[in-house]
């Protein structure tokens, strides 16, 4: 079952989400083009091993995607990184203007003495004006994920990734996770400084 489902995943990958994702990532760039303060933008296709991971994910006891080539949004994903907290709303509005959100949120830690993962995320529904002629349409997913991040948010969380999630998958100490919090302190406080700053000497840009 799970080879099959990677075999079919993987046949979607490359002659699907590949493509698109490229063809996503020049849209939003020709979306944001006159926007300032605007880092990079970065689009992906889920990686085969991370997606069959995700395929697996139980819950309650039971699978929670019964149907995951249908059901998993983020099977493409798209990183809008911005170079201050107060452009990541601006970017979202400029973004919903050309895109129909089904879901947004901000993700912050569980508790306010807790430091973590901080991030923008929606889910939107993939426009029509990615799709080339060639592509077959019964293996292009209806959604895709959107993040929007500040410079030090970004960092934090590719940094978090690698040193949590990689490495023979062998568990962070109490310890490690400990330093890993203080950092995400860092990167929070340096966020709400620059903020500031920017507030101070420019203004809010409109």
């Amino acid at each position: 079952m799970r080879d099959a489902l990677a075999a079919k995943y993987a046949n979607r990958y490359d002659k699907v989400l590949v493509p698109l994702a490229e063809s996503l990532r020049e849209l939003i760039e020709d979306y944001l083009r006159d926007q300032p303060r605007i880092d990079r933008v970065t689009v992906r296709a889920k990686g085969i091993d991370r997606f069959v991971k995700k395929a697996a994910t139980l819950y309650g006891g039971r699978p929670k995607y019964s149907e995951p080539l249908a059901q998993i949004q983020d099977q493409i994903g798209a990183r809008v990184v911005v170079f201050y907290k107060q452009d990541v709303a601006r970017v979202d509005k400029v973004l919903k203007k050309y895109f129909t959100a089904i879901e947004f949120r901000d993700v912050v830690p569980d508790s306010e003495s807790e430091f973590g993962y901080f991030g923008h995320h929606s889910i939107l529904v993939l426009p029509s004006d990615v799709v080339e002629q060639h592509i077959d349409r019964s293996m292009i997913p209806q959604f895709f994920e959107l993040q929007i991040k500040t410079l030090f948010q970004h960092a934090w969380s590719e940094a978090d990734h690698d040193l949590g999630y990689k490495h023979g998958d062998a568990p962070l100490t109490r310890n490690q996770k400990r330093r890993i919090a203080f950092t995400s302190a860092q990167a929070w406080g340096a966020d709400l400084i620059f903020d500031e700053l920017f507030g101070e000497r420019a203004g809010p840009w409109e």
